[in-house]
């Protein structure tokens, strides 16, 4: 008795997966991936797809990389999605926004954990963005974390404080949240949704 039922063949004798369906996905099979328009993130080996995101999403996303790319050093970037960060070879993720050092950075990605991770809240993306990604980002280390609910409007920041985050500020519509990690910056949830 067996199991597990063979998979049948596809009828293009040329078509072949990227990857092995056996096992977990890794950073070198996505890569292998025909690029197809879609955004793809591999979190723990297995592959995330997301729709396109909402005005509502876009609007808070570039007005905060307005605001972080206004008070940005120098020697750091500050890019929005998609941009490949490898967190680890079975994770592969694309915050929305992120803030690391020029020096960090390769043409593909960037193999490490940037000094901040923003990623907008969507309804298809709610349950990753404040459970498994945020998992993902403090495993891997990285110093913030923040999450902007462009609905309520509310912005949530988390810092590395002792190997696990804490969060040090939520603020809500009008609120001032001003922030010193990965360098001095206000922000106020409203703002980002007019």
């Amino acid at each position: 008795m067996t199991l597990v039922e063979p998979i049948e063949t596809h009828p293009d004798p040329e078509f072949t997966l990227p990857w092995a369906p056996f096992r977990p996905i890794t950073r070198a099979d996505l890569y292998r991936v025909p690029n197809d328009g879609h955004r793809y993130e591999l979190i723990d080996g297995v592959l995330v797809m997301t729709p396109a995101p909402s005005l509502r999403h876009q609007l808070a996303a570039g007005r905060l990389f307005s605001r972080l790319t206004l008070n940005c050093p120098d020697d750091l970037y500050v890019l929005s999605a998609p941009f490949d960060v490898a967190l680890s070879e079975d994770t592969l993720v694309q915050p929305d926004i992120l803030v690391a050092p020029r020096a960090d950075f390769t043409e593909r990605d960037l193999p490490k954990a940037p000094l901040l991770a923003v990623e907008v809240l969507s309804p298809s993306t709610r349950r990753i963005d404040l459970m498994l990604k945020f998992s993902r980002y403090e495993a891997a280390g990285c110093p913030s974390y923040w999450v902007v609910d462009p609905d309520t409007p509310t912005l949530i920041v988390w810092e590395m404080q002792d190997g696990a985050y804490a969060q040090v500020a939520k603020v809500t519509g009008d609120e001032i949240a001003r922030l010193t990690s990965p360098y001095d910056v206000e922000v106020v949830p409203a703002d980002l949704i007019v």
